[in-house]
């Protein structure tokens, strides 16, 4: 599966297959019969109450089930045979192993505080809707279709009760409306799914295992999140964190509602809170500032963003002062030129334009349209070096697919192999392009197209240009400055990692400054780029 993963094929063996038309594909009638013979079932009469099936119990399906398994074993050598051509860096297997060992040593969950989260969150969803109740008189207003048929009689018509719509929808309606909106609101951020996710998985030792996907990331080779998701956490705001969770641990009810306007929405940032350390230790949480930042300046060669790193600069008052002309130093963190180099740099860095600083919240932010094209050009003026990297890439990936031939640019290679499209990184590794091909774009351009898991989650053929080759360059080089970091801080227990970040349970001894002293040594094959990481200590997971 890692061997396929890293040539970006499929990580389902039936998908693998498929793609590379083997002869002997899996047989796709195996789930039912996993099911029959693999897990308890339930004990009945008609079965003498048997709480397994055992080979004697359907002979048929036995007979079926050995064929199954030895179709599976014939398909994973097809496949080796297949990929034999193309081998995995033994670094890769080492990051893979250090994967394993992440995953097996799990991390500690609260599960007092657990458990208070998903009774108190019960009771305030009932009291939720029991007040809907009473404003719609509707016998379900938790039902989307219901609450918006009911809005459509008080003449607010809308098609959708999503987040940011019923965030406006508050702000220009009667007040009768805005408080069910505003109930609403709140029962939709009344989710325990977290939190009875962590309670399914926990395991006797009360810690949860298993949540890192090695390679999980199709393009770029980084870790996806399982089973709790812990990339896609809720972030906190709250200044009395400690204070809103001692209150949820002593389950104290009363308190919360009384200090707090939305106790769904407390409950909501004390999720990450529930990861804790083991009795006797402390969390380190540690990441690095501005990686991917960083990294493209640093293909690109963009020296004043490199300049103003190295100096512990805002980055994004540096890039404000560059798109505006304004000395940094007249820039603080509250002006409204920071605010517009932050979201410039978001949205532009890998080929971005209006519909991306749209989509990063900057109309939301004050600007108006008018004000974005601007921006964009602003950007892009500011960091010609980056637009430069974008367009050389795209002519190299071109090339290399065109004349079936090596390319490089910017210490980056590009070759065409066997149907593949391979881009080598500065760390060795390669990302990989299935069966890439030479097409029009919509603006009669000439682009790539390659196969591959769409946003759908499907398999597909996908288009690709200069700057989002670029992106997958970036965050595939900040993923293995990661693996490396985590390579070096091996003797240390590490429990998490999210992108950028490392959680540590480390011992009280251990110091927030010498692991950030190692996380921010540079990889042997980084020359130039100085890295800068930041950390705290915790006695619970946040975000400082």
């Amino acid at each position: 599966m890692i061997w396929s993963a890293y040539l970006g094929l499929p990580l389902s063996l039936e998908g693998v297959g498929a793609i590379l038309g083997l002869e002997k594909q899996k047989l796709k009638k195996g789930k039912d019969l996993i099911k029959y013979f693999c897990t308890p079932c339930k004990p009945t009469a008609s079965n003498g109450n048997r709480i397994r099936n055992l080979p004697i119990h359907d002979l048929s399906k036995w007979s079926a089930f050995k064929k199954y398994n030895k179709r599976d074993v014939e398909t994973e050598m097809a496949i080796q045979n297949k990929l034999s051509k193309f081998p995995v860096p033994k670094f890769v297997w080492d990051e893979y192993h250090l994967d394993q060992e992440i995953n097996d040593l799990g991390i500690a969950l609260d599960l007092k505080l657990i458990n208070n989260a998903i009774e108190i969150d019960d009771y305030s969803r009932s009291k939720l809707i029991n007040e809907m109740r009473d404003l719609t008189n509707l016998e379900n207003p938790n039902s989307v279709q219901q609450l918006k048929d009911w809005l459509a009689d008080k003449g607010l018509e809308t098609e959708t009760l999503g987040k940011k719509v019923v965030s406006e929808l508050i702000k220009t309606s009667s007040d009768d409306l805005s408080e069910v909106l505003t109930l609403r609101q709140q029962v939709a951020k009344s989710s325990i799914k977290k939190y009875q996710a962590m309670k399914n998985a926990v395991c006797s030792d009360s810690r949860a295992r298993g949540m890192f996907q090695f390679y999980g990331a199709n393009r770029t080779g980084r870790f996806a999140g399982r089973i709790l998701q812990p990339q896609n956490l809720p972030r906190n705001n709250m200044p009395d964190l400690s204070q809103a969770r001692e209150l949820v641990r002593t389950n104290n009810l009363e308190a919360l509602e009384m200090l707090y306007d939305s106790v769904p929405e407390v409950l909501s940032e004390l999720i990450r809170t529930s990861f804790i350390p083991k009795d006797g230790y402390k969390f380190i949480v540690a990441d690095f500032s501005s990686i991917e930042r960083v990294v493209l300046a640093w293909l690109a060669g963009e020296r004043w963003v490199l300049d103003a790193y190295s100096r512990k600069k805002d980055l994004y008052i540096a890039t404000a002062s560059q798109m505006f002309n304004v000395p940094i130093e007249n820039i603080n963190k509250k002006d409204p030129l920071r605010q517009k180099g932050k979201v410039a740099d978001l949205a532009c860095g890998y080929g971005g334009s209006v519909g991306a600083l749209i989509a990063m919240g900057a109309l939301d932010m004050g600007l108006t349209e008018e004000e974005l094209r601007p921006l964009v050009n602003a950007w892009r003026t500011a960091n010609p070096n980056i637009v430069s990297f974008w367009w050389d890439v795209d002519r190299a990936t071109i090339k290399a697919v065109r004349e079936r031939t090596t390319t490089k640019t910017h210490g980056i290679v590009f070759s065409y192999q066997s149907g593949m499209l391979f881009i080598k990184l500065p760390s060795g590794r390669h990302l990989s392009y299935v069966k890439p091909r030479i097409e029009i774009n919509q603006f009669g351009s000439d682009c790539i197209t390659y196969e591959g898991i769409n946003g759908a989650k499907k398999w597909d053929r996908i288009q690709s240009y200069g700057p989002k080759f670029v992106e997958n360059i970036v965050q595939a080089i900040s993923r293995d400055i990661l693996c490396y970091a985590m390579e070096n801080l091996r003797h240390y227990r590490i429990v998490m990692h999210i992108h950028d970040e490392i959680i540590i349970e480390a011992k009280k001894n251990v110091s927030v400054d010498g692991i950030c002293e190692i996380l921010g040594q540079n990889p042997p094959w980084a020359k130039g780029l100085k890295l800068r990481a930041e950390g705290f200590e915790s006695y619970f997971y946040k975000k400082d």
